[in-house]
C-alpha cells in the first residue's frame, strides 16, 4: 500500500526532538539544529539524509522510487516518491535520516527503536 503524507508526519512525530517548519513550498524536518528531511506535499516526495553508500544503493535498486537529490558533508540526500514505498520502509529511511542528524543524547535515548 502506498505511503501517505500523513504516514510520514506520524513517523516523524514519534522521533524525539523533531521540529517541523513550513517554508512555503516545502516543510523542513529538523532535529536539534540539523536538517534531516524536506517534504514537498504537491509532488508527494520527501528528501531524506542518508549515507552516500545508501543513497547510491537505493537509487540503483529502484530508480523509479528514489533519486539523488544532492550530496553535502559526506552525506547523500535521496528523494523518495511516497507512492513507491510502504510505511515500514519509510519508517526505516526516516529513522536513519533522523539518527544521522540527531544529537548523541537523543540517539542513545531512542536506541534502535524504529517509529511504527
Amino acid at each position: 500500500m502506498p505511503t501517505r503524507i500523513a504516514d510520514l508526519l506520524e513517523l516523524v512525530d514519534q522521533l524525539p526532538g523533531v521540529r517541523r517548519s513550513d517554508r512555503g513550498r516545502y516543510t523542513k524536518l529538523e532535529v536539534g539544529s540539523r536538517t534531516f528531511g524536506y517534504l514537498w506535499e504537491p509532488t508527494r516526495t520527501v528528501g531524506l539524509k542518508q549515507t552516500l553508500a545508501e543513497q547510491l544503493a537505493l537509487v540503483a535498486e529502484r530508480p523509479d522510487v528514489f533519486e539523488v537529490q544532492f550530496t553535502a558533508g559526506g552525506f547523500g540526500w535521496v528523494v523518495v516518491r511516497l507512492e513507491g514505498v510502504e510505511r515500514d520502509e519509510l519508517a526505516e529511511l526516516t529513522f536513519e535520516a533522523w539518527r544521522l542528524s540527531a544529537p548523541a543524547t537523543l540517539t542513545a535515548e531512542r536506541g534502535e527503536r524504529l517509529p511504527t
